[in-house]
């Protein structure tokens, strides 16, 4: 999975980071159990501090996306934990996309077509 940084953009790296990597676990690319760089490998091959990896890396763990640990370092968990709801953090960022998207004057079935074409797996 190639993962790409936007150091111009307001989103901190390590959520970039961390968010590149929940969408290569939806969409396949990733697959469980696959192990991931340690982190020095990782901010070495992207030009970033280890703490800005560590932080990702975290915070992946944190939501149950990843297990760590000393001897095997950092594997995709091979069970996700299946929340069925969407969360209030992703709500709140859906709806600052909706308002952002109404504002911009796109068409609500441009954003709907979107979704469906990002839960099936497609990209850009």
């Amino acid at each position: 999975m190639i993962i790409r940084i936007d150091e111009l953009s307001d989103i901190p790296i390590y959520l970039q980071l961390r968010n590149q990597i929940v969408m290569g676990i939806s969409s396949g690319e990733l697959k469980a159990g696959e192990k991931l760089p340690t982190v020095r490998d990782l901010a070495l091959e992207m030009g970033i501090n280890t703490m800005t990896v560590s932080k990702a890396y975290q915070l992946l763990k944190t939501e149950g996306y990843i297990m760590t640990d000393r001897k095997n370092g950092a594997r995709i968990r091979t069970e996700i934990k299946k929340e069925a709801s969407v969360s209030d953090a992703n709500k709140t960022e859906l709806r600052r996309i909706v308002s952002e998207a109404r504002i911009s004057g796109v068409e609500k079935q441009e954003l709907i077509d979107l979704i469906d074409k990002y839960w099936e797996g497609g990209n850009d």
